[in-house]
Formats: structure tokens, sequence, C-alpha cells
């Protein structure tokens, strides 16, 4: 989770030209499938793609990843550069010490990832829906996780086979104490 303090301050109101005055307020936000739907429900579009959000994507993310009750709408027109920057940091950090070994040459899968489609991988693999309030990197590499898991057993080569009845052979013969 990630905490971000909006400080105090005003907002000029060009329609009745005057100042609003804005409280500080401590936003606690957590970067998860629940956030990634509503953003998408919204906006109708991927949200996990190369693709550069603007400015009103951005701040209305940030809306959708707080969990903070009762917030006033101004405080979003608050947030600076250097918010957007700690909310950026947060949304990439890996949040898991595991890793997934990738294959070499395997096929790359240009599949544009939605969250409906992790809802799927999540039915599929059994993970409980309670999941979808985690750290989206952490679901994500629980499902990759689930997926390298799941795969059957790489076929060995013919020298391979080869070498490992040699190497139990060879074992065996040691073992007892025989020739062959």
């Amino acid at each position: 989770m990630l905490e971000l303090t909006i400080p105090r301050t005003d907002l000029w109101d060009e329609r009745n030209q005057r100042f609003i005055p804005v409280k500080e307020q401590k936003l606690r936000l957590e970067h998860s499938l629940v956030s990634l739907s509503k953003w998408e429900s919204k906006w109708c579009k991927v949200f996990l793609s190369k693709e550069q959000k603007t400015y009103e994507e951005t701040i209305d993310y940030i809306r959708c990843m707080t969990l903070t009750q009762n917030v006033d709408p101004l405080v979003y027109q608050c947030v600076t550069n250097s918010h957007i920057d700690a909310v950026n940091a947060y949304i990439e950090a890996p949040m898991t010490a595991s890793t997934v070994k990738e294959e070499k040459g395997g096929p790359i899968n240009r599949q544009q990832i939605t969250s409906e489609l992790i809802y799927y991988w999540m039915t599929a693999y059994h993970i409980p829906f309670e999941c979808q309030k985690w750290h989206l990197n952490r679901l994500l590499m629980l499902i990759r996780i689930c997926n390298a898991e799941n795969k059957p057993p790489k076929k060995r080569s013919k020298r391979d086979l080869y070498r490992h009845h040699a190497e139990v052979n060879a074992a065996n013969r040691k073992k007892f104490n025989s020739k062959g």
C-alpha cells in the first residue's frame, strides 16, 4: 500500500472568481485488480499497455486506487508530478521475492492483458478472489508461478536420456560391484 499526503492548498475558481480551500488529505492507495477493473470499465481501454496515459487518465487511476473513504474530489486536482512519480514507482515495484525462469526461444505472447483476462486466470488456477486486492504485480507473479508449475514436464532429448541411463548404470555397477 502506498500513502500519499496531499498538502493543504487553495484552488482558484475561475467562474466565481474566488479561492477554494482544499484541506490536507492522506490518501491510501492500492494498485490492485480491483482498481484496474474500475479504471478499465470507465475508460474502456487496456490499462496494462505500453501506450502513454494522459494526465486525466493518470489522475483517474489514482482515484481508482484510493482506499481512503470520503475524499474531497478537489484533492485529486492537487496531485503533483512528484506524487505521480511516487505512484508510478509503486506500480512498477515487483512486491514479491519470487521469480519465474523464462523459456528461451519460447513463443512470445502479445495478448493484451485486461482485468477480465486476469479474473479468468484466477478462476482457471483456483486463486481465491480475495487476492484481487493484492498488489497487481504480486498477483500476476502468482499466476505466472501457477502457469509454470502446471506445465507438463519437458521431454528429454535422446542424448540426455542416454547420458542419464549411462549414469544410472554406472552407479548400479559401483553399488553392486558388478561389470555389466
